[in-house]
């Protein structure tokens, strides 16, 4: 026969009262057992025996019953985690107050340490047991009835299933996710509760920028008020850690839980969780991490906590960001579980282009999780990409990048160095544990912190000068010194030399210190190459050059090729001029030698047309046949004339334009006073034409006496002018009288 689950399973006992038999079901409050569980507390911050006594016996006490209650058969176990509220109270007393893997504990005894671990182990596997529906073929609940127990008993939650990863999800991630994914898939309504705990998350980031003094876009409505709005600057120290502590708390939890359960993802990004993380990552962190460098004069080893805590925050909010892009965008993709991967495609430029502002963000993203590799799977997967959108997210990143040196890759998490990470044990002043921090605070923060960029060149003497403008009497070297111990904070020089609040390093400078000479690790003598080198030429190795007369004739030859030298040279002029000068020579006739004649008779074949031999062509015209048989006469180019001839020339000219001018003096001495006023009438109507004036035609509008009929000119005045009379003074008014008489409002 087989075994019923245990929801089927019933029970009959004999009443204490009646005596009688009654059946109950196997899950029924009866069968619980009394035992008194007590709260768990948190190990003893200080090393005080009455303290640590007290937490030992708590701690044995709770694990010894979580011993009695994992050694329970099948029946009697779910009995008691189903209606004793008070383990359920223990359980939770246990996963809210237990001592983080991030937290700082002191050095305990080994007692101490035993029974923690066996403790964590008790609960981890109280838990285990609680997410199984099946322990044997035997022993098992109806899934759907299994969920239901879950669910309305509250046994799971999403917050415990947050704190179950953060304590139990290093060295059990594999268990831990086969735990939750039970939970979820017996019991779909965890994924709304989830759905509905997003939102809860986010008001957690915006809780923490008011906090702050910050404000993220879109989060609320209603202004900030004044009163409350406090810098962190101003925080006392104590809030400026519970900001941060907190940060960590929320961040790493996070990333726990969907490093553990990426399912979960897709319910995170349903809220846009990406563009807010990156939102949020850009406001907090860099703002948090200068208010730490600045405040580095309080409490060393409390900041420096403070800053490896921020640090290990920023990196886990990088890698919550990659495992939603990740789960969401490209394991799809390479799974090849879709016929379509183009909606995954679609979502991973989506994701990118809303955070392409964030570029701190995306200078950390980059270099953790490069994201010119994930574009490059997107391009062997999508044959279809969009180059221009994948070419603009490529190019914001680098763009991202502008003004800060790339640092190497980091897949690990932040590593401290050596001297910042033992100040604590060291026996060292607070002021030199702070010099530690502020040296190198790139390597506190590991790959999440960005290297500061250097100043150099003009800026640096900028800032050199404005420090020098309010304390004259420093050196520049010193300045500089200040300069580069401060960040180059100019304000935060300027302040702390006024109140004598420098580290002992530039205490112990010279105040009128000059300003180094930057040696040129490499002289231009030595590092230069050019045609010459090491060759015969090469002045500079040696003393002499070894042919002078070689270098002589190349001075000849450049001196040649100049300018100068080419404008100079008149030989080629010489040459053209004799040349030129030939055609000057006209032969009218070429004298014929004897015989000669003959060659030309015998090869001259061509059929001659002698038609108008016999007409005198050009005789009869009144031009006479110097024109016809007349040369231009030859003229040679004023480049190859020489000056004489150019002076000759120019008399020449000079006496033909005299000679002209005395004839048409002769001709026109007293000209006829008609011909004048006819050729400045002329020279009026031209001008009056070019101005776009129109002559006067009043006398042809007039025309002749009436009776005796107009000339054409005078009916096309007055056509015009009768056309053109609203363009004056009568307004318009024939052609509103037209438009009148053609609507018939006046008898024709």
């Amino acid at each position: 026969m087989p075994a019923l689950p245990l929801d089927e399973l019933q029970f009959t006992e004999k009443d204490s009262l009646t005596g009688r038999l009654k059946t109950l079901p196997a899950l029924h409050p009866e069968k619980k057992t009394e035992r008194s569980f007590v709260l768990y507390k948190p190990p003893p911050k200080a090393r005080d025996p009455a303290l640590l006594e007290e937490f030992l016996e708590r701690a044995k006490f709770i694990a010894d019953d979580l011993d009695w209650l994992l050694a329970l058969p099948h029946d009697k176990f779910w009995c008691q985690v189903v209606f004793d509220e008070m383990l359920q109270k223990c359980l939770d007393s246990y996963l809210r107050h237990a001592p983080r893997k991030f937290d700082m504990v002191v050095d305990l005894p080994p007692e101490v340490n035993d029974i923690t671990k066996r403790l964590h182990r008790n609960v981890f596997l109280t838990f285990l047991r609680m997410s199984t529906h099946k322990e044997s073929k035997d022993h098992f609940i109806t899934p759907s009835v299994f969920g239901e127990i879950l669910y309305n008993n509250f046994l799971f939650d999403i917050p415990k299933i947050l704190d179950l990863c953060v304590l139990f999800g290093k060295g059990n991630s594999a268990l831990l996710h086969k735990m939750i994914e039970n939970i979820f898939t017996q019991q779909p309504s965890y994924f709304s509760d989830l759905d509905e705990t997003v939102p809860t998350v986010l008001q957690v980031f915006n809780n923490i920028l008011h906090t702050c003094g910050l404000q993220c876009e879109g989060t609320s409505a209603e202004p900030q008020k004044l009163v409350e709005r406090m810098t962190l600057g101003d925080m006392p120290l104590q809030e400026l850690k519970d900001i941060v502590l907190y940060l960590c708390d929320t961040c790493i939890t996070l990333w726990a839980f969907l490093d553990v359960f990426p399912l979960a993802c897709q319910t995170f990004q349903q809220h846009d969780f990406c563009n807010r993380l990156a939102s949020f990552y850009e406001l907090v962190m860099p703002e948090l991490e200068s208010v730490i460098k600045k405040r580095r004069q309080e409490n060393s080893s409390l900041l420096l906590d403070l800053w490896k805590r921020l640090s290990h925050s920023r990196k886990k909010v990088v890698e919550v960001f990659h495992i939603i892009v990740n789960q969401v965008c490209l394991q799809p993709i390479l799974e090849s579980s879709y016929d379509n991967v183009q909606p995954f495609v679609e979502e991973f430029l989506q994701i990118f282009t809303s955070v392409l502002q964030e570029r701190r963000f995306l200078r950390d993203y980059d270099e953790m999780f490069p994201v010119a590799d994930d574009v490059s799977l997107l391009q062997q997967a999508s044959s279809s990409l969009d180059e221009t959108r994948t070419t603009y997210i490529l190019q914001a990143v680098e763009s991202a990048w502008e003004g800060v040196d790339r640092r190497e890759k980091v897949t690990q998490g932040p590593s401290m160095p050596a001297e910042i990470a033992g100040a604590s044990a060291i026996p060292t002043s607070a002021s030199e544990r702070l010099e530690r921090l502020g040296e190198d605070p790139v390597e506190c923060a590991g790959a999440a912190a960005m290297p500061a960029a250097r100043v150099s060149g003009v800026e640096l003497d900028s800032l050199i000068s404005q420090v020098k403008d309010l304390l004259p009497d420093l050196g520049e070297g010193f300045v500089l010194a200040c300069l580069e111990e401060y960040s180059y904070d100019v304000e935060q020089v300027i302040n702390n030399i006024l109140e004598d609040k420098l580290v002992p390093s530039l205490k112990m400078l010279d105040r009128v210190m000059p300003r180094p000479v930057k040696q040129d690790p490499t002289p231009l003598v030595s590092a230069r190459c050019n045609i010459f080198q090491d060759d015969e030429f090469d002045v500079f190795p040696k003393d002499s050059v070894d042919n002078i007369l070689r270098i002589q004739k190349v001075a000849k030859e450049r001196d040649r090729v100049t300018t100068k030298g080419l404008l100079n040279d008149k030989s080629i002029v010489a040459e053209q001029r004799e040349r030129y000068r030939q055609y000057s020579v006209i032969v009218e006739e070429v004298a014929v030698q004897s015989g000669e004649g003959l060659l030309y008779q015998d090869t001259y074949e061509d059929e001659y047309d002698d038609t108008y031999d016999g007409n005198q062509v050009g005789a009869n015209d009144a031009d006479s046949d110097d024109e016809l048989i007349s040369r231009r006469p030859f003229t040679i180019p004023q480049v190859l004339r020489s000056k004489d001839q150019e002076e000759d020339e120019e008399e020449e000219e000079e006496e033909k334009v005299e000679t002209n001018a005395k004839e048409a003096a002769k001709d026109h001495f007293v000209q006829d006073p008609a011909v004048l006023r006819e050729r400045a009438e002329a020279r009026r109507m031209t001008f009056l034409a070019k101005k776009g004036y129109k002559p006067d035609n009043s006398a042809a509008v007039v025309g002749g006496a009436k009776g005796h009929g107009q000339s054409r000119e005078t009916v096309q005045e007055r056509r015009k002018k009768e056309a053109s009379k609203g363009a004056r003074a009568n307004h318009n008014r024939r052609a509103m009288a037209d438009r009148k008489r053609n609507k018939g409002m006046i008898p024709s």
